[in-house]
Formats: C-alpha cells, sequence, structure tokens
C-alpha cells in the first residue's frame, strides 16, 4: 500500500475525530480565511476558496463559521494576517516530509516545526530541499466495495485522470490539478463518493519502509498533522503489503 495512500486514509479518520473537537474547524478556517483574501470572496470565482469550503463542509463545520472566515480573508471582518509557508525536512531512513503550513507567526512556529521534526528522528532542512521531490496532483481514494476497477477506469480516464490502481482496500486515482474538478464532478454524476478527494502533493518516488521505520515516521505525520498551523503534510514513503500485515493493517 503506497504511504501517501495509507496516509490519507488515517488523516480522514482523524480529521473527522478531530472535527467534533471543533480542531479541524479552526485549521479550515485559516484556510478559507487565506483563500479568500488571495482571490476574493466568490467561491464561483475562486477555486481554492471553493475547495476549502468543501473541505470545511465534509467535516460538518457550521455555515455561520464559514461565512465569518470568508468575510475575515475579505476585509470586511477583523481577522488575524496569515501567511503560507512550505516547510521541508527528512524523517528516519531519509523519507522526504513536506509540510504547507498556514501561521501568523513565523518566530514561533519555525521552532516548534523543527521540535516535532526531532522528536520524530528526523531533521528540519531547508528551503527546496525535497520540494522538487513531489508534484501537485489531484488525489481520490475510493474504497474498492463501492465501484469497479474497471468502470471506475473508464469514468476517470475519459473526464481526464492519470491513473488508477488498485491500492489495498481501496483504488487510488490521480490527475492534474487543471482536471481536479472535471474528474470530481464525473465521479458524483457516476454516483461514486471518494472517502478522500483533495489537491496534494504525490511523491514522484517512494521509500520502502520496514515495520520499525513506517511506525516512527507515521507518528512523526500524526505529529507534525496535531500542530494548530499545519494544514497539510505529504511524505515518500512506501509500506510494502507483508510490512502492511506485520503491523496489523492489511
Amino acid at each position: 500500500m503506497s504511504g501517501h495512500s495509507h496516509w490519507a486514509g488515517i488523516k480522514h479518520k482523524k480529521a473527522l475525530v478531530d472535527a467534533k473537537r471543533g480542531k479541524m474547524w479552526s485549521k479550515l478556517s485559516k484556510a478559507i480565511i487565506v483563500a479568500a483574501k488571495m482571490g476574493g470572496p466568490d467561491p464561483d470565482a475562486n477555486l481554492r476558496l471553493r475547495y476549502a469550503i468543501d473541505d470545511a463542509k465534509a467535516v460538518s463545520m457550521p455555515k455561520e463559521n464559514i461565512q465569518r472566515a470568508i468575510k475575515k480573508g475579505a476585509g470586511e471582518l477583523e481577522g488575524v494576517n496569515f501567511e503560507e509557508v512550505i516547510y521541508e525536512g527528512y524523517g528516519t531512513n531519509g523519507v522526504a516530509v513536506l509540510c504547507q503550513v498556514l501561521t501568523d507567526n513565523r518566530n514561533r512556529t519555525a521552532p516548534e516545526i523543527r521540535k516535532i521534526f526531532e522528536l520524530g528522528h528526523g531533521k528540519l532542512g531547508g528551503a527546496g530541499c525535497v520540494a522538487w521531490m513531489f508534484d501537485s496532483k489531484g488525489f481520490f481514494l475510493i474504497p474498492t466495495d463501492r465501484v469497479d476497477e474497471d468502470r471506475l477506469m473508464e469514468i476517470a480516464l475519459e473526464a481526464g485522470a492519470d491513473d488508477v490502481r488498485p491500492d489495498g482496500r481501496n483504488f487510488s486515482l490521480t490527475c492534474d490539478p487543471a482536471v481536479y474538478e472535471a474528474v470530481s464532478k464525473a465521479l458524483s454524476d457516476a454516483g461514486i463518493t471518494p472517502e478522500v478527494k483533495e489537491i496534494t502533493r504525490i511523491p514522484k518516488t517512494t521509500v520502502d519502509l520496514d515495520a520499525d521505520a513506517a511506525r516512527k515516521i507515521l507518528k512523526l505525520m500524526e505529529r507534525l498533522d496535531d500542530h494548530d498551523d499545519v494544514q497539510s503534510v505529504s511524505a515518500n514513503f512506501n509500506i510494502p503489503d507483508e510490512v502492511m500485515a506485520e503491523m496489523g493493517e492489511t
């Protein structure tokens, strides 16, 4: 099972739990504020904002919270000024890790992210040290019991997707970000509901991990994701099927 798919599944379940505690809503509010600030308050004319709103609705964020965040981003309400920062580094076994962060204070966030890397047997690197190892892609994770592979392949490729492949109990579907909306609509029109859908960073190559290293990397990913300023985490690890079995996660 690919590392990205494994982490996407964990993150999806974690987001539902975090949403119940209101923690996920805080992160999504930041994303909406920044999207509205950068591209305006109209989701029909601002794809980034539309996707941020979709993410918020997916975890039942109240409509009034969404509207308040849009107004803050558009300058209609007073709000904090967030900036987008990418932090890059390495985990155990040389796994490349990339974090997208929205922060109102770099001087606070940077040392906190560095400490998380160190606690996770890793090291924070300089700008650009691992970004070149990733491509921006649309990504969909679809349980195999929701659709036949041949049908999914036909729908996805016709909509412009790059690839569809079996991945454990799921199908992983990737596409260029330019056709993400078209692929998403094609799946919806066909009655196919992905477990995960997002525009994210997919590694060009991966590092196979044994069970011990896999557990360390997943712990690092979770610690980073738990940080209030971190919006997303990507890494180039792969967990072979036999290791998944050893971890009891087949």
